[in-house]
Formats: C-alpha cells, sequence, structure tokens
C-alpha cells in the first residue's frame, strides 16, 4: 500500500481493511522506542480547510509519536485561499513541503482532487457530507478490541444518517463482513440512498427505523451521531429534527448488558453525560484509538511496515 492516498473506503477490500487493523494493534503494542524510530525525518502538512479537534490533533500526536514532524493550519483563514488562491496550488505549494498531507474540507470530493493534484499521499480527514475514511479505520478498530469479533455482531447507527459522513464510510466497510445494522433517524436526516444500494448489493441485512427505543435490545454497538447544524440549509429544519434521540440510562434500561456506545464526538444533547461513568460509554476510548490507526495509515502511505 505504499505511497497509496486514503480518500474514500470504498477504495479497500476487506483484506486491506483487515490488514490495516492488525497493524494498528502491531503499533499500538509497540514499544515507545521503536515507534519514534519509524517516520524519524518525515513530515506530514496537516490542511485543515474547515474545524476539528479530534482528527487535527490525533493526526498530529500519532506523527511525532512515529519521530515525525508536522507542518500545516487549523484554519483556512489563515492560509492562501483567503486571497483566492485555488485548492490545486495550495496542495502542490504543501507538497513541496513535506512527504504526506492529511486534510479536511468541507467540500464533497475535495481529497480526491488534492490526491489528483500532487505525487505524494493525502489522507482524507473528511470532506464535506462524504466520507471519513480514517475515522472508519479507528472505529472498526474500536469494535475489534472490544468485541474480539466483527462478524456476527448487530450494530445500530443513530442521528443524523443523511449528513453524517462518519456512519457513511462505516456502514461501507461493516458491509465487507457478516453484520446486522439498524439505521435508526428521523425520516428526514435517513441514510443517503447511494450507500443504501451499495451496502444492499454486498448482501447485507439491514432495516431503516425512527424508533430507537424499541431497536436498543437488540444491538451489540450502538453508533450515535450529533445533528450536525452546520449541514442544513434550512435552520428551521435543523430546530425541527434537534434533540430527536436522547441516549440516557433510563434507554439503557431494555440494553443488553455488553452493549456498548459509541459516538466520533462532539456531541450537543444525544448522549447524557449521566452516561458517560457507566460500562455502555466507550467513546473516549475510542478517539484515543485513533492514535495506533493514524500511525498505521502513514506508515502505510510511507512505505514503512
Amino acid at each position: 500500500m505504499a505511497k497509496k492516498d486514503v480518500i474514500s473506503i470504498r477504495d479497500f477490500s476487506k483484506k486491506e481493511i483487515e490488514d490495516m487493523l492488525k497493524l494498528a494493534e502491531k503499533i499500538d503494542s509497540m514499544a515507545e522506542e521503536k515507534r519514534l524510530k519509524l517516520l524519524a525525518g518525515k513530515k506530514l502538512a496537516t490542511l485543515f480547510f474547515e474545524p476539528s479537534t479530534r482528527t487535527r490533533l490525533s493526526f498530529e500526536s500519532a506523527m511525532q509519536g512515529l519521530g515525525g514532524s508536522v507542518i500545516g493550519f487549523a484554519d483556512a483563514n489563515t492560509s492562501s485561499t483567503q486571497k483566492g488562491e485555488s485548492l490545486k496550488d495550495t496542495v502542490r505549494t504543501v507538497e513541496k513541503y513535506c512527504d504526506v498531507i492529511a486534510m479536511r474540507h468541507s467540500l464533497e470530493g475535495a481529497a480526491r482532487a488534492a490526491a489528483e493534484s500532487v505525487s505524494i499521499p493525502v489522507i482524507n480527514g473528511g470532506d464535506g457530507a462524504n466520507q471519513h475514511p480514517t475515522q472508519t479505520f479507528l472505529d472498526m478498530y474500536t469494535i475489534l478490541k472490544l468485541k474480539k469479533k466483527i462478524d456476527g455482531l448487530v450494530i445500530g447507527f443513530a442521528g443524523d444518517l443523511k449528513f453524517g459522513r462518519t456512519v457513511h464510510s462505516l456502514a461501507l466497510a461493516l458491509s465487507h463482513f457478516n453484520v446486522k445494522l439498524y439505521f435508526i433517524s428521523p425520516d428526514s436526516l435517513k441514510m443517503p440512498q447511494e450507500f443504501l444500494d451499495e451496502i444492499k448489493e454486498r448482501g447485507t441485512n439491514y432495516i431503516e427505523t425512527e424508533n430507537l427505543a424499541e431497536t436498543i435490545p437488540e444491538l451489540d454497538i450502538l453508533y450515535a451521531t450529533r445533528i450536525q447544524k452546520e449541514r442544513f440549509y434550512d435552520l428551521a429544519e435543523y430546530e425541527r429534527v434537534r434533540g430527536f434521540y436522547r441516549i440516557n440510562k433510563k434507554l439503557m434500561e431494555s440494553a443488553k448488558p455488553e452493549l456498548k456506545v459509541m459516538h466520533p464526538l462532539p456531541r450537543i444533547d444525544e448522549i447524557d453525560y449521566e452516561l458517560d461513568n457507566t460500562p455502555y460509554a466507550v467513546y473516549f476510548e475510542q478517539l484515543a484509538n485513533g492514535i495506533p490507526v493514524r500511525q498505521a495509515l502513514l506508515c502505510r502511505v510511507l512505505g514503512v511496515l
């Protein structure tokens, strides 16, 4: 996988996904002294045209933990795009200063356009409402660590499935495995048909519903997402669906004791803080898994390990 971009989870076969998870596990258990030598002298550029906390900081932490260094920006207002510079010229400029680019952009397809403009690897940290493949790898790694398997699980996605790029990517990755999926959302935020068609084509069993309470008893994993205000053109519609689901201890009364609640974060009001100290909550463990997973991705695209 040396020199391969990480743009869409569609670009990865089941075997490549499994191999990446094994590499993340290997790096996770590696001695710090050995990890620090893996990308010594290499440089990562983080180009975040859209706000980010976890993805950007975990990329930076991952690279530094491999002995590499980081340049870049966290605010597009500080870049020459504010002067009218095109994305193509921005990445072609940055290419001269680094070995790999990790970027986030509000426009769908921006990461692929960037990758086609440069010769170094580009890693997609989220492009609009499209995909978020590195989040998918860390989500898959989290599920595997928690459940010791993926095949046979029943996994529910709740919240904003229309604009939720983490949901889109993860559902596609899971459709390589023998799983049952529930897509739980208000009607206006349903999973886009193109993703459902692809999942169905792979033979994955899925059910669409609005009723989270009735679905909870069936689930091994509940993957919650926030209602993304920034994706709505009509704020009245946002206010109508805001707070549609509330995941709290009362809801968990009918859940399996071993149910795990995941969330890509940030959360707004969809998960009560009272759930944080229960065995169900794994979302902070989930985000910590971003370090070894993104280290695995960086190593692979740069031809190491």
